[in-house]
């Protein structure tokens, strides 16, 4: 027998208060999430949900769901003078389904899900589910309270990045194969990222989206993990083991855009409450989404509480702000006459750019050590500077350039890469204009680009030693690395959301010798400073020779803190072996190979220097000593002087 819900009552006043309004209408309620969406809680003696939510141009509104036969008329909500629409429901529970009806000023009908809702149901359903956040027993305390030491920009950061619905598929009688939960992933993807030797898994979007094609870019529930892996409990159980194995979580963050469905906040209350109605504002033509209206303050409150809402509820240790170049130029991909310029004439966008000062001045403010990271393809300058220099002051910032530049050069022929030298020596002209992580990631192995090994020359030999190669020039170079899941055993077809990876790629010998050569050049980058503590300073680099396009070598020093405490790196692009090849080093005595990409054990010929490597009072390229290698083909040397 159905249940009988009594009827609504007014929230208390002490629930939101005229302080939280104001600061909602302000744009500067840090934590909206607490006041709004739905909350379980207990008024007068009554255990229920309170309902709150911003809809300042409906007529009504209504709290609809199985409990009231989803009948608008049983349960209307109470409105302000701020167009906020309250209620409290006695005897609702958790997991109970609801959304709101709206009347809008035109009497049309829309039934939408909660902006701040904390669950929703799983696609193609788009219903708002009561979740309770405060119950899970996090464990995580002493990885958040070192947490600042262990994301400094002198700190090793290497980024396994992640879409967790293909990163591993399991047989299911019913459907052929289904996802991984989230716990049966914090039994298998942790594991295998902290055996690897990284020391982050970032996530692509999470938030609840209910196309599968979109990976998540396109959300629909910005407050609600989704479920198509488990409950909210579930996703902070998968962040608590990932702490407990040492490896910190940033999540890709998406508050450039959202998308048009009828659910969710296009066409909120009627009106374009979330975005612009001028179309020349609101709308990215590329997507075929809608663009945030920044000068809105219920906007950023909006978005700045989700921003803090992650890392508060779900102690997430990172942001990666997607589409940032998107949301800074009012131009972005439209021609003349399809875009409105700001107030003085410009494609700035004043809104988005102050938007995303607030964003990482209360982030970095609230939660020292918590890293935003922006994705911004252009040149726009101090990304990643504190916003008091003038900079939008993220932590670290793509370098995108230096991605393209380089993939471009390891898909030429090696014949003729000496005309293109200039591709892998061009970034070092502004690798410490910004805090830069070097990034392979999904948007390199999707839409016909191919994988990671078939963008390599050669024949298959060659692309499995190109790869080794550049991979250990990545890892040699200043930065820190994200590499996407896949690419390091050499994947051959591109990646494919609806498929779990090819695993079965790893009964190969050189896939997996490739695989052994990612987590040692990771194990090798954790434990070596100078290949990690002055990413972002011309004293932690050094080239030796940047000019020898005739053989296509490539040699630089590493330094730490320490200036006695360095590495070499020589990269060989060519597939010619070469002997008595002489680079100058900064001290005298022996050394040894902390890394060479052409050993049999990593898939490579197995040409080696052997133990008496040793530099000689032999002046060269500046430094009063240096080594006579012998260079193996297509491959990458770390050299170390030996205690």
């Amino acid at each position: 027998m159905k249940r009988e819900i009594p009827a609504g009552r007014a929230v208390p006043a002490d629930w939101l208060s005229n302080f939280d309004r104001y600061l909602i209408s302000e744009g500067t309620h840090e934590r909206a999430y607490e006041k709004l969406g739905a909350h379980l809680v207990r008024f007068d003696g009554s255990d229920g949900v309170v309902f709150a939510v911003w809809a300042p141009n409906a007529r009504q509104v209504s709290v609809i769901g199985d409990f009231n036969d989803w009948d608008p008329t049983r349960h209307p909500m109470h409105s302000s003078d701020t167009g906020i629409w309250t209620l409290f429901i006695p005897a609702l529970h958790e997991f109970t389904v609801y959304k709101y009806h709206l009347t809008t000023h035109n009497n049309d009908q829309l039934d939408k899900a909660d902006p701040f809702g904390f669950a929703m149901e799983e696609r193609p359903r788009t219903g708002s589910v009561v979740a309770r956040l405060d119950g899970y027993p996090w464990q995580d305390g002493e990885w958040i309270a070192a947490r600042q030491r262990h994301q400094a920009l002198d700190r090793p950061i290497s980024i396994y990045e992640v879409h967790l619905g293909s990163w591993r598929r399991e047989a299911d009688p019913q459907w052929g194969q289904r996802y991984l939960t989230y716990r049966e992933l914090a039994d298998t993807l942790i594991p295998y990222v902290k055996e690897m030797g990284y020391t982050h898994i970032e996530l692509l979007p999470i938030a609840e989206h209910p196309f599968d094609g979109s990976w998540g870019y396109q959300v629909l529930g910005f407050y609600a993990p989704t479920s198509r892996f488990g409950t909210p409990e579930d996703f902070m159980f998968f962040i608590d083991q990932c702490h407990a194995a040492g490896l910190g979580v940033i999540l890709d963050w998406v508050p450039a855009h959202f998308p048009k469905d009828g659910a969710g906040l296009n066409n909120f209350d009627g009106t374009q409450l979330y975005a612009h109605a001028n179309p020349l504002q609101g709308e990215h033509q590329d997507w075929g989404t809608l663009i945030f209206n920044y000068s809105r303050n219920e906007v950023r409150s909006f978005l700045i509480s989700n921003a803090l809402f992650w890392i508060d509820k779900y102690h997430i240790d990172g942001l990666r702000v997607d589409a940032v170049a998107s949301m800074l130029y009012l131009d972005y991909s439209r021609e003349e006459g399809q875009w409105i310029p700001n107030e003085y004439g410009g494609r700035e966008n004043l809104a988005a750019i102050s938007f995303l000062r607030k964003v990482n001045e209360v982030v970095h403010g609230i939660f020292p050590g918590v890293l935003t990271i922006a994705e911004e393809s252009t040149s726009w300058p101090m990304v990643s500077r504190p916003t008091y220099l003038g900079g939008l002051g993220f932590s670290l910032k793509w370098n995108m350039g230096w991605m393209h530049d380089t993939l471009s050069y390891m898909a030429k022929d090696p014949l003729f890469r000496r005309f293109h030298h200039n591709q892998m020596t061009f970034g070092m002209l502004y690798a410490f204009h910004e805090n830069f992580v070097l990034p392979l990631s999904h948007d390199e192995v999707v839409h016909g680009k191919g994988s990671l090994l078939n963008k390599m020359s050669g024949d298959e030999w060659q692309k499995f030693a190109n790869l080794r190669a550049y991979f250990g020039f990545m890892w040699g170079y200043s930065g820190k690395k994200l590499l996407f899941m896949g690419c390091e055993f050499g994947q051959w077809q591109e990646w494919n959301h609806d498929t779990g990876l090819e695993w079965q790629a790893l009964t190969a010998p050189r896939h997996q010798g490739l695989q052994r050569l990612v987590r040692d050049l990771n194990l090798v980058y954790q434990h070596t400073a100078a290949l990690h503590e002055v990413d972002f300073d011309w004293s932690g680099f050094r080239w030796i020779d940047a000019n020898d396009s005739d053989n296509a070598v490539f040699s630089f020093v590493r330094y730490a803190k320490q200036a006695d405490d360095f590495v070499v790196v020589v990269c060989n692009f060519t597939p010619v072996v070469r002997t008595d090849y002489r680079i100058g080093v900064p001290t005298a005595g022996p050394y040894r190979e902390l890394i060479n990409s052409d050993l049999h054990i990593y898939g490579g010929s197995g040409v080696a220097n052997g133990t008496d490597l040793i530099a000689q009072p032999v002046a060269s390229h500046t430094f009063a000593q240096s080594l006579s290698l012998t260079l193996p083909p297509l491959a990458t040397l770390i050299l170390q002087p030996c205690p």
